[in-house]
C-alpha cells in the first residue's frame, strides 16, 4: 500500500500560500537579482532520515540554489568541532546583535563580532576552519566535505554565483579589513572574502537543507548515514545560537511566534530544527526587509499552528508509537481472509513524529484482511496534528477498501 499523507499536507500548505507575492529578490548580488522569484518548496527530515519534500510547481523541490547565509550555523559547527568552544569564543561571541546581517558591528569591549550568524562573525568563523595557515582552496574543500557529510551527498560550488557575489562584495571586504585590524582574522582581507563567498555559493536543495538541519536536531548524527558528523555538544551550541540570532534583527519576533532555532539566507531559504525530532526547510526567493523569505517564513508559522512546534509549548513527544500489528481470527466474520482481522495497537503520546512512523509502518505492512482495528487503549494523549493525521489515515484506508474500527476507550481522539 503506497499513499502520501504527509506529502499531501505539504502540497496543501504550499497552495494556501501560493498567492502571497510580497517581498523582493535579493538585488545586491546580480545572480540572485536575476533569479526566478516563483519557486516554492518545503521539506521535512525526521530523526530516522525519512525525507518528505514538495514543491508548488514541478521541479521546485529538486531545484538547487546557493546556500548563502544558511551556511553560517554549519560553518560554526565545523569551527567548534575543530577548535572547541573556548577557542572559538575568543574570536566570536554568542549574543544577539539586534542588527541587520551586514552591519559593521563588533563588541565594544572585546572587538569580537557579536555572534556567528551575522556576516562579521561568519567571516571570522570561516577563517578559523582548517587553521590560520590554511590556503583558501584547502579551507573551502574542508567546508565542502563537512557540508556534504551533513547533507548525505556530495555538494558542489556554483562558480557563476561566486564570481557575481565577489564583484559586489565591497561591504564584506570592509568587514574583513575591520576584523583584520583588530586581529580577529590573520589572512588577507581578499582571501578571507573569497573563502567566505565560496562557502556561501555551495548549492543545495530543500531536501539537503532539511537533512542538514535534522543532523543538528539529531545531536550531530546524520539521520540517514548514521555518521557522527559533529558532537552532541556542538549541535546544542549551534542550535542555541540559531535560536537567539539566526533571524538577525527579526530573531526575537521569530522566537516568540514560531519558537524554533532557525536560520535564513538571502537566496530565499529558511531552516529550522525541532531538537530530537525534525529538520525543516522552506524555500522561496522573495525577501522581506530583514532579508528573510516571506513565503518560507509563513510556511513555518503555519507548521507551528498546525503541529505545535514551538519549543515553549508543553507538547509531549511520541516515540515508539506502534506497539504491535497482528492478525487475529475475527469472530464477526467467517471463511477465508474475511475470517481474519488486522489489529494495530498504538501506545504513548501521539504527535507528528509518532504519526509519521505509524503511517510508514501501515504502508509497509502486508494486510491479510480488509478488516482493521486501530486500538488506542494504551495511548495517553493525542495532540491536534495527531488527531488530524489519524483521521486522515482512517479515511485513506477506507478509500482503499478497508473496514476500519477504532477502539478508543479513554476518548483520546475526542
Amino acid at each position: 500500500m503506497k499513499d502520501d499523507v504527509i506529502g499531501d499536507y505539504l502540497r496543501e500548505l504550499l497552495k494556501k500560500l501560493q498567492d502571497n507575492s510580497e517581498g523582493e529578490v535579493a538585488a545586491y548580488i546580480p545572480e540572485l537579482a536575476a533569479a526566478d522569484p516563483e519557486p516554492f518548496a518545503v521539506a521535512f527530515c525526521t530523526n530516522e532520515g525519512q525525507v518528505y519534500a514538495e514543491g508548488l510547481r514541478e521541479g521546485d523541490a529538486e531545484r538547487e540554489f546557493t546556500i548563502q547565509s544558511l551556511s553560517k550555523p554549519f560553518a560554526y559547527a565545523l569551527a567548534l568541532k575543530e577548535e572547541g568552544l573556548e577557542e572559538v569564543a575568543r574570536f566570536v561571541g554568542v549574543e544577539p546583535s539586534g542588527e541587520a546581517f551586514n552591519e559593521l558591528s563588533l563588541d565594544k569591549a572585546t572587538k569580537r563580532p557579536m555572534n556567528p550568524m551575522i556576516n562579521a562573525g561568519a567571516i571570522t568563523v570561516n577563517q578559523l576552519i582548517n587553521g590560520e595557515e590554511s590556503s583558501v582552496e584547502d579551507r573551502v574543500n574542508k567546508i565542502l566535505e563537512f557540508f556534504s557529510d551533513l547533507a548525505g551527498r556530495q555538494l558542489r560550488i556554483d562558480s557563476d554565483t561566486c564570481d557575481s557575489e565577489l564583484e559586489t562584495s565591497d561591504r564584506n571586504m570592509s568587514l574583513a579589513y575591520m576584523l583584520r585590524s583588530y586581529g580577529m582574522i590573520q589572512d588577507s582581507a581578499e582571501d578571507a572574502i573569497v573563502s567566505y563567498v565560496k562557502q556561501c555559493s555551495i548549492m543545495v536543495t530543500v531536501s539537503d537543507l532539511a537533512m542538514m538541519a535534522a543532523t543538528l536536531a539529531n545531536g550531530g548524527v546524520q539521520p540517514r548515514t548514521h555518521k557522527q558528523v559533529c558532537s552532541r555538544r556542538v549541535a546544542i551550541q549551534v542550535q542555541a545560537v540559531m535560536a537567539s540570532a539566526g533571524m538577525y534583527n527579526a530573531a526575537g519576533r521569530w522566537m516568540a511566534s514560531v519558537g524554533l532555532p532557525a536560520k535564513s539566507g538571502v537566496s530565499g531559504g529558511i531552516i529550522g530544527t525541532l531538537p530530537g525530532r525534525l529538520g525543516i526547510a522552506a524555500f522561496s526567493p522573495k525577501l522581506d526587509e530583514a532579508g528573510n523569505s516571506v513565503r518560507a517564513k509563513r510556511v513555518f508559522e503555519y507548521l507551528d499552528r498546525d503541529m505545535g512546534l514551538h519549543l515553549m509549548a508543553p507538547e509531549k513527544q511520541g516515540r515508539v508509537a506502534v506497539r504491535s500489528i497482528s492478525t487475529v481470527e475475527d469472530d464477526q466474520t467467517s471463511g477465508g481472509s474475511q475470517g481474519k482481522r488486522t489489529v494495530i495497537r498504538l501506545q504513548g503520546d501521539i504527535d507528528f513524529n509518532a504519526c509519521e512512523k505509524i503511517w510508514r509502518t501501515i504502508q509497509e505492512h502486508d494486510f491479510e484482511s480488509e478488516n482493521v482495528t486501530v486500538d488506542l487503549e494504551k495511548v495517553d494523549e493525542v495532540n491536534s496534528v495527531g488527531k488530524r493525521m489519524i483521521g486522515e489515515f482512517r479515511d485513506r484506508l477506507v478509500r482503499n477498501g478497508m473496514k476500519i474500527e477504532i477502539v478508543d476507550p479513554d476518548e483520546v481522539l475526542s
